[in-house]
């Protein structure tokens, strides 16, 4: 098997640092290299296995700091360069949509740059499923595919979809190998404790009210995130330059059953359940049509739902130190911890 260099932007994060755990044990002769500028959501301690493996590097830089990317891209010369580096939560995005815009598309510019210049063999821009906007309730047979309209709804799926619209107008116009994924909703490991699933885990292990946007009736269609990893390998590693991949799991949930599925699992009561102000502008349903990656990659969701939330929560229960020492604030020392001085 060739011996590949991957450079994995945001692998501090939930979905990033899951990809690299993934990559390094299915190509242990790959080197693994990561850039997060472990801003809020970007959590080391993530990596603190990853981080005993010889084939493993981390860097702590920002994606938009165009030297720091040209040095790195010079010293590690990649062969992919996959992007997980965004700010990703919706109602930051509301409170500070100029940081969005920075990171989600001058960012993934600063990249395709880099990559043009190094001759990088392939660039993948992981997107979201949320570029498309939303669909209504009352129409189950609608699902998005990779020609559906983009209709964002907030600063952050805007700058999302203004990213895809860069990445494909970089491959047409300088030639750049690139391919993009649009996926839908993830859980697992690792998630930040601000998400729906690990935020309704946390509060209900600790007997704190769950507070549910709205009716709590709005529909995500979810994904195990090794499924979504799985699908990000078989995109890099096929002949598909220029492609766009819709990679969704068929799991439609609405928010209010997730949320009674975790209180029925961890044996705790329904009255914890606590109806808030619903969201700006906030999406009804999301629903992907992933028969495209289905049909020309092989690619399937693996996960059921009902299985893949008994491990997350069984995840979350073993692994409290990790969540616990986010919500105090300590994993924003954890870098100075490991690096302070040196």
């Amino acid at each position: 098997m060739d011996k590949k260099t991957i450079i994995v932007t945001g692998g501090a994060g939930f979905i990033g640092s899951n990809f690299v755990y993934y990559m390094l044990k299915k190509y242990p002769n790959y080197r693994i290299v990561c850039l997060d500028a472990l801003t809020y959501a970007g959590n080391l301690s993530t990596l603190e296995k990853a981080m005993k493996k010889e084939n493993f590097r981390f860097v702590k830089g920002d994606i938009r700091d165009r030297e720091a990317v040209d040095n790195l891209f010079a010293e590690e010369e990649p062969d992919v360069v996959v992007n997980f580096a965004a700010e990703s939560h919706v109602d930051r995005s509301i409170e500070n949509p100029q940081i969005f815009l920075e990171t989600n598309i001058m960012g993934p510019e600063v990249l395709m740059e880099a990559c043009l210049k190094h001759k990088v063999g392939r660039y993948h821009q992981v997107s979201t499923d949320e570029v498309y906007g939303d669909l209504p309730l009352d129409r189950p047979d609608l699902f998005f595919t990779e020609k559906t309209n983009l209709h964002t709804s907030s600063p952050y799926s805007a700058s999302k979809a203004s990213a895809d619209l860069l990445t494909m107008a970089y491959h047409r116009t300088f030639g750049l190998p690139a391919t993009i994924s649009r996926c839908s909703n993830n859980y697992g490991p690792y998630h930040f404790p601000e998400k729906l699933i690990p935020l309704m885990i946390i509060n209900a292990l600790n007997d704190k009210p769950l507070p549910v946007y709205g009716d709590g009736k709005n529909v995500r269609d979810w994904l195990y995130v090794e499924d979504h990893c799985k699908a990000i390998d078989m995109i890099i590693h096929a002949d598909c330059v220029g492609e766009v991949y819709n990679v969704g799991g068929h799991n439609e949930m609405a928010n209010i059953d997730i949320v009674k599925l975790i209180l029925k699992e961890l044996g705790k009561p329904e009255s914890l359940i606590t109806f808030v102000e619903d969201r700006k502008g906030h999406d009804r349903r999301y629903a992907i049509d992933p028969t495209k990656i289905k049909t020309q990659l092989g690619w399937e969701p693996e996960t059921k739902f009902t299985n893949g939330i008994v491990k997350t929560i069984k995840w979350y229960l073993d692994h409290k130190d990790w969540w616990e020492e986010i919500i105090s604030g300590e994993y924003q020392k954890y870098y100075e911890k490991m690096y302070g001085g040196k």
